[in-house]
């Protein structure tokens, strides 16, 4: 089953941490990535850009437009993921609390689909 785990937040959320920690922290996530790889639950990962340097596209009068900065709060932006492929919800979970008490923040975790869910038309 896969599964996606997200971490939200930015460069501001670093602001006050220690050196140590923060190379500590990335040093962790090189290691959870190879191990992840190494096990073949690792389908994908990958860290992404400040929200600042996101663009938003939204239907203005029926016409797609571009617009600077994120669709969420940049603080409570996505600011990393990656995508396993685990035997059970409860194996996300596990890798999802790893890295919490790594980069010391809440990891979301959420199934993938393959298909809408059941009830929906197609």
């Amino acid at each position: 089953m896969k599964y996606m785990l997200m971490t939200f937040g930015g460069q501001a959320d670093l602001a006050g941490r220690p050196t140590a920690w923060i190379a500590e922290m990335i040093a962790f996530m090189r290691r959870i990535d190879q191990e992840l790889a190494a096990s073949g639950e690792l389908v994908f990962q990958q860290g992404l850009a400040e929200a600042a340097q996101a663009k938003t596209v939204r239907p203005y009068e029926g016409i797609p437009v571009a617009t600077d900065g994120a669709y969420a709060d940049p603080e409570g932006s996505l600011a990393g993921f990656w995508i396993v492929d685990v035997e059970d919800e409860a194996r996300a979970l596990d890798i999802a609390a790893r890295i919490s008490a790594a980069a010391d923040a809440p990891i979301e975790v959420r199934p993938c689909m393959d298909a809408p869910p059941d009830g929906f038309p197609g």
